[in-house]
Order: structure tokens, then sequence, then C-alpha cells
């Protein structure tokens, strides 16, 4: 059961580790990051229990309905709450960079006890897919939402759109991903040319957060007269 459980926790917290270690001028409360990250984990029971509720009453009846409502909507949705609702406002979001950071604990916080709960109900022997594909995916479209959050904050100019963004760009991936899973017989073929994208992307966001971050850190040189 450890071991099972351990499987379950590692790459969660080895994701929200390596985003959170990204953070270079001013690392944010480690009190404050494990609060979002709980914040995840208790998401997952309404979520589960309403994506039961839409299964058992035929709404989703289709792979697409079941990807983009059943999972991409409802989970994307409540994260882009939480993130919204309790971190966007806060005054340790001082920098664009903290965006993602904050949404990668939300989402991680949800995937890792996914994460067990898948584990416990299939065998531990699935762990390395889930590592690389759920539990992944979750960070890397939490990257792209904290990233739109931070433009969103400190962009100053079109602050609704990248609000827009933070939410649509990671619900439309998230429901690619689930029915490229759910509808396509070959689907490791496509999965694998998505995931390599999806990592390019998110690296890219990370580091542009991180540009930003350093322009807010170091002012203008005056030039003297």
């Amino acid at each position: 059961m450890f071991s099972l459980i351990s499987a379950g926790v590692a790459p969660g917290v080895a994701l929200l580790s390596y985003f959170y270690l990204k953070d270079e001028y001013e690392a944010e409360p480690l009190s404050f990051v494990l609060r979002m990250f709980l914040f995840g984990v208790l998401l997952v029971f309404p979520i589960m229990f309403i994506q039961y509720v839409l299964a058992a009453e035929g709404i989703v009846a289709s792979p697409a309905a079941e990807a983009f409502l059943s999972a991409a909507l409802l989970e994307e949705f409540v994260k882009w709450f939480v993130v919204y609702f309790f971190v966007y406002d806060h005054d340790e979001f001082d920098e664009p960079y903290d965006g993602i950071v904050y949404s990668a604990s939300v989402s991680l916080g949800f995937a890792t006890l996914e994460n067990i709960l898948y584990l416990l109900a299939n065998g531990v022997e699935t762990a390395i897919a889930r590592a690389l594909l759920p539990v992944s995916s979750h960070a890397l479209f939490a990257v792209i939402m904290g990233f739109y959050f931070g433009k969103a904050k400190f962009a100053g100019q079109k602050r609704r759109y990248y609000l827009w963004a933070s939410f649509l760009l990671p619900f439309f991936l998230h429901g690619v991903y689930d029915w490229l899973l759910l509808a396509k017989e070959r689907w490791g073929y496509y999965m694998g040319v998505f995931m390599l994208a999806l990592w390019w992307v998110a690296l890219r966001k990370v580091k542009q957060a991180k540009g930003y971050a350093r322009c807010q850190a170091v002012p203008p040189v005056k030039s003297q007269a």
C-alpha cells in the first residue's frame, strides 16, 4: 500500500517542485502553495460526483461530450475558479510567474489524488503511464492557465482577453487530450505528438513568464548626461 501511494504522489510532487523552484526572484510562501495544492485535492470529490451524475443521466453519451464536457470543461473551470477567487487578488501574486506556480499547485493537487485513486483501482503497474500522461498533462494545462493569469494581472491592457485565454486554452487542450484517448483507436501515435507539442508550448510559457519577472525585478538604467 505504501509503495502504491508513493507512486501516486511522486509525479505530482516532482512536477510541482520543478515549477516552484523555477521561480528565481521571490519564492512563493510554501504554506500558501501547499494550501492551493490541498484545494486541488479536495476538488476531486465534487468533480467525481458531478461526472458520475452526468454519465448516469446519459448527458455524456459520446466520446466528444465526455472529453469536452465531463472532463475538460468541468475540471478546468473548477481549477480556474479556485485560482481566480483565492489567488488572483492575493498579495502573494506579485509577479507574472506566480500564476504558473499557483495554477500548477491546484492542478497537481487534483491530479495527485486522482492518480492515487486510479492506482488503487488498477494497480501500481500503471504508475509510469499515469505519470507520463494524466499527471503531466494536468501540470502542462496549468502552466498555460497560469501564464495567462500572469498576463491578465500585470499586462495592464487586455485584462479580460487574457482571463478568457487562461480558461479557454486549457479547456480546449484538455478536451483534445481526452478526445484522443477516447475516440482514437491508435491513440498512442497521436498522443505522443500532442504531448511533445504541449511540453514545448508549456516550457516556452515558463521561459516567457520568467522573462517578464526579470523585467519587473531589474529597473531600467537611467542614462546620465
